[in-house]
C-alpha cells in the first residue's frame, strides 16, 4: 500500500528519499527570513530539544518570533515533513532529528555547486 500526501496542490509519496527532499525543498522555499533554514541546522546538532528551547534559540538568533508559531513549525515538521522524532516526557515533548533523515536534511540545506567553467584537467 502507498500513501501520498498533497502539498501546495503536489501529490508526493510519503515515505522515500526523494518524497523527503522535495518536502524539504518546498518548506525551505517558503522560507524568506533563513528560520527554517535556521531551525534544520539546529537539528542537525544530534540533540533533543524541547519547544521552549527551540524558540529561545530562535530569539538569541535574533528572529521576531513567537512561542506559538514557533510550536506550529516544529509541528509541521514533525507530522508534515516527517523528519523529527519526539520523545514524550511528563512535562515537556522534545523533539530530534530522525538518524536516517540527516543526510537527506544536510543535502537540501547545502547550496549547489556551481560550475566555474574552469577545468583542472587540459582538453586535447
Amino acid at each position: 500500500m502507498h500513501c501520498f500526501i498533497v502539498i501546495d496542490g503536489d501529490v508526493i509519496p510519503k515515505n522515500t528519499q526523494d518524497g523527503v527532499r522535495t518536502r524539504l525543498s518546498k518548506f525551505l522555499g517558503k522560507d524568506k527570513i533563513g528560520i527554517r533554514k535556521c531551525l534544520l541546522n539546529l537539528f542537525l546538532q544530534t540533540k533533543n530539544y524541547t519547544t521552549c528551547e527551540i524558540y529561545t534559540h530562535l530569539k538569541k538568533q535574533g528572529f521576531e518570533v513567537n512561542y506559538r508559531a514557533v510550536s506550529a513549525m516544529v509541528g509541521q515538521m514533525h507530522t508534515r515533513l516527517g523528519i523529527l522524532r519526539i520523545y514524550l516526557k511528563r512535562e515537556h515533548r522534545s523533539y530530534s532529528l530522525k538518524e536516517d533523515q540527516r543526510d537527506i536534511v544536510k543535502m537540501v540545506l547545502t547550496p549547489p555547486h556551481i560550475f566555474s567553467g574552469k577545468s583542472l584537467h587540459s582538453v586535447p
